[in-house]
């Protein structure tokens, strides 16, 4: 029946002294704790603090905050105050496998997002390994998405951190402002991007087709600036509080940030 030793010895002990076969149906465990006041005002002020989810809420109310509450509850307490939904997607089993770059600027991601409440366009590129937001339009707004502005955005990473490390890999789609459109049988393409990466000696890497996975990093943090964005008055005011704000696929357990 799959349940274990000890449940069986809670079961016959509990028909010994009452000499009652049990109750069997819905809602027969412990009563459900009363909406506490203070718990949610606890989680509203750590979420306007760091904008997590339940998840890694739990961890950050326990370590700064000094209080106990299950994730299930802080759940509870974000949905009740509008911050937080039910996300059918994020209940489905992933059929892939996390990959992970183990040291930063061996790997990084590009890609253009659309938000739908601004006309201007966004391109950033995430490390691999740290999450960090290496490059960014702060100086720069992008009305259009095509290979010149994509240019821009390398060249503020070459500026930035070349003189630290220069990234080995960029991992981009098949975007035509890539220039990936057309690729030959041996996996490469002839195109102004792809040539300005190498002449930075970046190895461009191409995503597999129709699976946004490979990005998901990049595609995880556009879901972050959808949601937070309009939070900051700046990108730049968004991004330091980005990449300087805990983060759950690190040492989360120690609040490293990227």
């Amino acid at each position: 029946m799959k349940i274990s030793r000890r449940r069986v010895q809670q079961i016959w002990k509990s028909y010994a002294e009452s000499k009652q076969e049990p109750a069997i149906g819905e809602n027969m465990g412990r009563p459900r704790k009363l909406f506490d006041e203070r718990g949610a005002e606890v989680v509203g002020e750590a979420y306007h603090l760091y904008r997590f989810g339940a998840r890694m809420l739990e961890v950050v109310v326990r370590t700064v905050f000094k209080i106990r509450i299950s994730h299930n509850r802080i759940h509870m307490y974000l949905k009740a105050a509008g911050l937080a939904h039910e996300d059918t997607k994020k209940k489905k089993r992933r059929k892939w496998v996390r990959y992970e770059c183990k040291h930063s600027l061996s790997a990084g991601h590009i890609d253009w997002h659309e938000s739908g409440w601004s006309d201007l366009k966004v391109c950033v590129i995430i490390d691999d390994a740290s999450r960090t937001i290496l490059a960014h339009p702060c100086r720069r707004k992008f009305m259009n998405i095509n290979t010149d502005n994509s240019k821009l955005v390398v060249d503020e990473l070459v500026e930035r951190y070349w003189w630290l490390c220069p990234m080995r890999e960029l991992i981009l789609d098949h975007g035509a402002e890539f220039g990936a459109l057309r690729v030959h049988e041996d996996g490469k393409w002839d195109s102004e991007f792809n040539k300005h990466l190498e002449r930075h000696g970046i190895k461009p890497i191409l995503a597999r087709v129709k699976h946004p996975q490979t990005n998901g990093k990049l595609e995880r943090w556009f879901g972050e600036y959808q949601k937070h964005r309009l939070s900051f008055s700046s990108f730049e005011e968004f991004k330091e509080w980005y990449n300087n704000r805990h983060h759950g696929r690190l040492e989360f357990e120690h609040l490293e940030t990227p």
